[in-house]
């Protein structure tokens, strides 16, 4: 099976206020260990590319909230990929959160070799803000923006929520026309979700009814078309050209290296296998462990192969081919016609020749879509890390 692209994630845990809606392996902090976790990242990084005859394409930094680190780490860090094998013009995005930014900063580092920021803003409503427990204002949400785009980077993202606490239909789409003003390249758009181990799984808040849900999405789709985004996957949308090059890895079900506590890796073999594996989730293990150690490694069978392609490959507007099916899961496309001629009986995916994509009623009923490729197995897997593992994160 020939060798897929490959990116690299790299998970930077602490954030100075955990968010009640956010489960991902993030820890609050007073003080970070900036320099021996850098320290650690690098011994990860050299074990890690050890085994691999690949240049790295993209870099993900994500976190918890990565600008808490300093230029200098940053530097050091960039300074160990590159040395480690990152590709020329190779895509490197770093997260960023509008309330720990400011315009010199992220010169700094873009001038350290990142070439994308993703901005946690959210929303710019500071009543949203508030319930959403971020440490960021509407002001400080659009000065963030202006910065990333005086950063001399060559693009930035705003990551967007919608379905908030309360929110009403104007209050969504105002978001969105906010957004729109500051021109960014790319825009991660995406429904607030209530998650398990969360505190509003625990005290859930006051959500919009369906209906204005519903209408948010359809009047939020016309808004950002006419402004000329494009939806290239189902909570991206980008000018022409600015598509995340790291994300479209994941949906390609592509391979990742992952450094850092918590960080998900995927890798292909020679040989045809297909298997995952985890960092040490808490900070503090995964320093005293020295970084290198991958947990919970699992070969995926065919079966998982063919269910996992799917989950991701069918979140792009373009949808897949089935020789870029056979290509990444080392499988027979036949396996998987019967499920596609039948989907497509009932309105669900299209076929053009070997090009296979999603209805708009596809869309709309994604996971049982999805489900249809994972016969035997009810609970889907992780999804990877990156821009809120489907979409850009804070």
């Amino acid at each position: 099976m020939e060798a897929p692209q490959l990116g690299l994630y790299v998970h930077l845990p602490w954030c100075e206020r955990k968010c009640p809606y956010c489960d991902f392996n993030s820890h609050e902090a007073s003080v970070i260990p900036e320099a021996a976790y850098i320290d650690t990242l690098i011994l990860d990084l050299q074990a890690e590319i050890n085994d691999q005859r690949r240049e790295i394409d993209t870099m993900f930094i994500g976190g918890g909230t990565p600008s808490l680190f300093s230029v200098d780490a940053i530097g050091r860090l960039m300074e160990a990929v590159k040395s480690a094998g990152l590709a020329k013009g190779a895509e490197v995005t770093m997260e960023a959160n509008p309330g720990s930014v400011e315009a010199g900063r992220l010169k700094g580092y873009a001038e350290a070799g990142v070439t994308r920021f993703s901005l946690g803003i959210q929303s710019f409503s500071n009543g949203a803000l508030q319930a959403l427990g971020r440490i960021h204002d509407g002001e400080m949400a659009r000065r963030a923006a202006a910065a990333a785009q005086g950063s001399g980077a060559a693009s930035y993202n705003i990551d967007l929520m919608h379905g908030l606490p309360a929110q009403t239909l104007g209050e969504g789409l105002n978001d969105i026309r906010t957004a729109l003003a500051l021109s960014p390249p790319h825009l991660s758009w995406y429904q607030l979700t209530i998650e398990p181990n969360t505190r509003f799984y625990s005290q859930p808040p006051r959500l919009p009814e369906d209906s204005i849900l519903g209408s948010l999405e359809e009047e939020g789709c016309r808004v950002l078309q006419s402004a000329g985004y494009h939806r290239y996957e189902v909570s991206a949308w980008a000018r022409p050209g600015e598509e995340c090059q790291h994300n479209l890895n994941y949906w390609r079900f592509g391979d990742y290296l992952a450094i850092g506590a918590g960080a998900h890796g995927k890798l292909s073999t020679a040989q045809g296998e297909v298997f995952r594996y985890a960092k040490t989730r808490q900070p503090d293990d995964y320093l005293a462990a020295g970084g290198r150690e991958r947990r919970n490694l699992r070969t995926l069978d065919s079966a998982d192969r063919q269910g996992e392609f799917m989950l991701n490959a069918l979140r792009l507007a373009k949808g897949f081919s089935l020789t870029l099916f056979e290509a990444r899961t080392g499988l027979d496309a036949d396996r998987v016609r019967p499920t596609i001629d039948e989907l497509a009986d009932l309105g669900l995916l299209t076929r053009d020749g070997e090009q296979v994509r999603t209805t708009d009623l596809g869309r709309r009923f994604l996971d049982d879509v999805v489900a249809a490729f994972f016969p035997d197995s009810p609970d889907f897997p992780d999804a990877p890390e990156g821009e809120q593992s489907t979409t850009e994160k804070d």
